[in-house]
């Protein structure tokens, strides 16, 4: 944490010290919280190749990391044959080259049928407090990867009624039942629902994105990191007037916490939605929970007029935000600020070769 305030202490900005107390904050409070009697943190043997001010994440304690663990996630992440017809994997939803989103308004299950939301971004999921858009139940990513497995309203995976056939499948793959007998050493029958969902889980807890420009400039004092519009940029995002911050924050620059707000983007609409990372947010349009909003320009456009449509639901924090064209230009610069090429390419997230 000290190092954190000390990077930034040097940061030429009348908002340094807001942005310090943010990301230092983050340090003790943005990794996922589940009942400490469920937690462990990871081995000592498992290299989380951590970016520099990052926290190593928390573990389920039934779940332990390692190499072998998350390499069969990663195998099984790709693979098709996890869905009762063998259309989609995990990565028809979650692409590398967009931050782990598809690009569509949204998501599309293994029968062709349209999901109500997007998909969201998996950047940094190892930190966070929850996980869905609306369901507030999930709190790790082990019950979350339930979810689009099992969810028959609408189907994704379409595993219900069908966990006989796909188990079949990694069962018939002498390479699978090698990896999760390496897995899960102490376990007769390793191939199951449950270890599917640990070994995909401990895959994803290894998707962290700290690497992009705007880490450079805040922990390796790089000052060529951002451009001139990016610094004026980051001063409205973490000034008062424009609040960003306040439900966009932390090492993960939202996400983490279990923040849900209605932002008035759909007329009459009750339901409150989590507050999503914004990193590699340049490359994971559409935006919003129903991805209506094409551009980033389009994002600014609507918070700066109070949301689209303004309700009693609405949350109090949307406001009028008086943003000049030149201003909305450098938050967008900004905001590209956040992307992270090297996590974006990184070959240790990419489908396996066969």
């Amino acid at each position: 944490m000290l190092r954190v305030r000390a990077a930034l202490a040097s940061i030429a900005s009348p908002v340094a010290c807001t942005i310090a107390c943010t990301l230092a904050c983050a340090l003790a409070a943005c990794v996922a919280r589940l009942p400490e009697t469920q937690l462990t943190r990871a081995p000592t043997g498992f290299n989380w190749q951590l970016p520099p001010g990052f926290p190593p994440p928390q573990v389920p304690a039934d779940n332990p990391m390692s190499a072998v663990k998350v390499g069969l996630g990663r195998a099984l992440f790709y693979d098709q044959r996890l869905s009762f017809n063998g259309a989609i994997s995990c990565a028809s939803c979650h692409s590398p080259s967009l931050g782990f989103t598809d690009g569509r308004a949204r998501a599309i299950g293994a029968t062709g049928e349209a999901h109500p939301r997007s998909s969201m971004p998996l950047a940094n999921v190892a930190y966070n407090q929850a996980f869905t858009w609306s369901d507030t139940k999930p709190r790790s990513l082990e019950a979350q990867m339930l979810q689009p497995l099992l969810n028959e309203h609408p189907i994704e995976m379409g595993v219900s009624s069908h966990e006989a056939t796909v188990i079949g499948r990694i069962v018939g793959d002498p390479r699978y039942r090698e990896l999760f007998a390496r897995a899960f050493p102490d376990e007769k029958a390793p191939v199951d629902l449950g270890n599917i969902t640990r070994a995909i889980a401990s895959f994803e807890r290894t998707l962290i994105s700290g690497r992009a420009p705007f880490d450079r400039y805040v922990f390796d004092d790089d000052r060529a990191a951002l451009s001139d519009a990016a610094r004026r940029g980051m001063e409205i995002f973490f000034s008062k007037r424009a609040a960003c911050a306040g439900c966009h924050s932390g090492l993960t620059v939202g996400g983490a916490r279990a923040l849900y707000a209605n932002t008035g983007v759909v007329p009459n609409e009750r339901q409150r939605y989590r507050v999503p990372t914004l990193r590699n947010v340049e490359v994971t349009a559409p935006y919003m929970h129903d991805g209506s909003m094409a551009t980033l320009v389009a994002v600014l456009d609507h918070y700066a007029a109070g949301g689209r449509f303004r309700g009693s639901f609405t949350d109090p924090r949307i406001r009028p935000i008086d943003l000049s064209t030149e201003e909305r230009h450098d938050l967008v610069e900004f905001l590209r600020s956040l992307t992270d090429r090297d996590f974006l390419s990184n070959p240790q997230f990419a489908a396996p070769a066969r």
